[in-house]
């Protein structure tokens, strides 16, 4: 490594390769109608860029973990930013919009691929207190991504067009694929006599799906995720449409609990660091989103309208995200360090998964009041993370982290 794993440089580039989602996703966010006009279609069909983005980020990396396991990180994560960056090439050349559609799709398998690989790379380089610090610091850049990147969309606009976003995106990637090329080895220990094969694919998956450990992380995180993402999906549908706030003033909420993840994701890894083992934290986050969960389905049942109030649970609910996360996704990891991959594949198809199952009944379900259908879905999701890690993990906690003390 020509970039010290301990750096701050190491941990921004990670922290960029875990961001690829967010900078294919949200710095296009302003640019549907300027891309469903450019194309004569209409802005809701235009929205299956983002779609179709999901699809290729939920459906590679389940492939791909397995092949980062048999022949290293460093192949995968060059080939992954390689498509991302080739498929933001095509893109900002697109010459009609099922053209488009399909470099999208290529596009999110890149994204996804780069950054369930970029966290099996710190389970490779980092175990127990320090791989959970590192975790939750990756996560802390990462969440910076979602903040800036719409405005950084917007002011693409304003210079350009809709093309100019994915030209943008395509310097991002030639970025990281020159610095990894360059600067990064391989951070697996590479069995050289292993065989890449369909068979031995199953098997890794085989053997992630039969450890209850693994599957019972992976559950938590990806419930978690998923209350997230309800508040994602749901929240400006409440705050403009039922509370009657503008985009700016709703922008500037977003921003609020956005910080409330980066600030619990970066406490979380100085907790790490000083040795405070991760069930607090972890189980702290679980009650956090149930607690606030609950409350705001009360204040939208009893027709609350303090917005400040509405605002804090909001933010109580997202920060409960930056303590779950990292630990979740450390534990999940434990059982099968050999496997990271393959586990961080899984973990990734499942999170995303959830993410869209909840965010489909969020803005499909009417329940008759704005913002039922976001507080249910909050709910629902961070109650299945209660008893995933109330009646699954905490009885087996001493098999996870035991085990990560003996590496």
């Amino acid at each position: 490594m020509h970039i010290k794993p301990e750096s701050i440089a190491f941990t921004a580039l990670l922290g960029m390769l875990v961001a690829l989602p967010s900078f294919g996703i949200d710095m296009n966010l302003p640019a549907l109608t300027s891309i469903g006009a450019s194309f004569g279609a209409t802005a809701e069909r235009a929205g299956l860029t983002m779609s179709l983005f999901m699809v290729g980020f939920a459906v590679a990396p389940p492939f791909c973990g397995p092949v980062s396991d048999r022949i290293g990180r460093k192949p995968i994560v060059l080939a992954a930013v390689g498509v991302f960056t080739a498929a933001s090439i095509g893109c900002s050349v697109s010459s009609s919009l099922p053209m488009l559609l399909a470099l999208r799709v290529l596009q999110g398998m890149g994204a996804g691929v780069a950054m369930t690989t970029a966290f099996a790379i710190v389970q490779d380089l980092f175990t127990g207190a320090a791989g959970r610090a590192k975790l939750s610091y990756v996560a802390t850049l990462m969440l910076v991504i979602p903040m800036v990147a719409p405005a950084v969309g917007s002011a693409m606009l304003a210079w350009g067009d809709w093309r100019s976003i994915f030209g943008l995106l395509a310097g991002v990637g030639t970025f990281l694929l020159a610095t990894f090329w360059v600067f990064f080895g391989e951070s697996l220990r590479v069995d050289e006599g292993a065989q890449l094969d369909l068979a031995g694919v199953l098997r890794a998956y085989r053997e992630v799906s039969r450890s209850p450990i693994c599957m019972t992380y992976i559950l938590i995180n990806s419930a978690s995720f998923a209350a997230l993402f309800a508040y994602v999906s749901g929240s400006s549908i409440f705050f403009i449409n039922a509370l009657g706030l503008s985009r700016g003033q709703y922008s500037a909420i977003f921003a609020t609990t956005s910080l409330g993840i980066m600030a619990s994701a970066f406490l979380n890894g100085k907790l790490s660091s000083r040795g405070v083992s991760p069930i607090y934290p972890l189980t702290i986050g679980v009650i956090m989103a149930v607690c606030s969960a609950a409350l705001l389905l009360l204040a939208v049942l009893e027709g609350w309208s303090s917005v400040p109030c509405l605002v804090a649970m909001c933010f109580v609910a997202s920060a409960a995200f930056g303590l779950i996360a990292p630990n979740a996704l450390h534990a999940a990891m434990q059982p099968l360090p050999h496997l990271a991959g393959s586990v961080s594949g899984v973990g990734g198809f499942f999170q995303v998964l959830a993410g869209s199952a909840i965010s489909a009944f969020v803005v499909s379900v009417n329940l008759g009041t704005h913002g039922l259908s976001m507080a249910v879905g909050m709910l629902l999701s961070s109650l299945a993370a209660a008893v995933a890690l109330f009646c699954l993990a905490l009885p087996a906690r001493n098999l996870a982290w035991n085990g990560d003390q003996a590496r």
